[in-house]
């Protein structure tokens, strides 16, 4: 494994991590929205939500390439705030993957929350628990296993982005040549050795993540059938 490689896991897993707490701060309330909301425009938050599901990373990397330009509105008001240009930089990958992973953090928490009983919040309201308060004493408790689940896959997607990341960061050594674009790169040159050494190690610590939710959701499980 080469320094380049090196930099590049390590560059992913900042980007990861970066993504991810993005995600926790902004995902959350919008998840929270969505499980506990009567507005009739609920039905056309969801699918702006959802649309990274379906939507080619190369279509939604080209609109927010046009968003991130300099004559864009996101990235002229960046230019204007910063003094420098979101597109092709380390911040344009997280504001893009904050985005692109959405769905996968938003969705399992939501369904979650939504699983929550209002007779629970009510009681919680009626000791005199504030919103905030109650939140974290009594939502966050009961939606632990959501918040795990959508931790581990918003990361865990991050971790794995390829198409999105490479229209609005393109393959710049040590600021977005992130895992996914190393793999790439060694294969186009024909370095399989190099590729396959990146995607094994991309492969187990996914299955780790996976093996992670999956633990956790056995575990929550029993202890249900247990309290039953």
């Amino acid at each position: 494994m080469t320094e380049a490689d090196l930099t590049a896991i390590w560059l992913t897993m900042k980007l990861a991590t970066a993504t991810t707490l993005l995600l926790i701060a902004g995902g959350t309330p919008i998840a929270w929205w969505l499980a506990r909301t009567s507005s009739k425009i609920r039905i056309l938050v969801e699918p702006v939500v959802a649309l990274p599901l379906v939507l080619p990373p190369t279509v939604m990397g080209f609109y927010l390439l046009i968003f991130f330009a300099p004559n864009g509105w996101l990235g002229h008001t960046w230019l204007m705030i910063t003094g420098s240009p979101l597109a092709f930089t380390f911040s344009a990958l997280v504001l893009g993957s904050f985005f692109y992973s959405l769905p996968f953090y938003v969705q399992p928490l939501q369904v979650a929350m939504e699983s929550l009983e209002e007779t629970q919040l009510e009681a919680a309201a009626t000791l005199g628990s504030g919103p905030i308060d109650r939140f974290f004493s009594v939502v966050f408790p009961l939606c632990k296993r959501g918040f795990v689940t959508a931790t581990c896959l918003a990361f865990a997607h991050t971790v794995g982005e390829f198409g999105i990341v490479l229209m609005i960061g393109g393959n710049i050594p040590g600021e977005t040549r992130v895992v996914s674009i190393a793999i790439y790169d060694h294969v186009e040159s024909l370095q399989y050795a190099n590729a396959h050494i990146l995607a094994t190690a991309m492969l187990l610590f996914c299955f780790l993540l996976l093996l992670i939710i999956y633990t956790t959701n056995r575990r929550f499980n029993y202890r249900l059938v247990q309290a039953g």
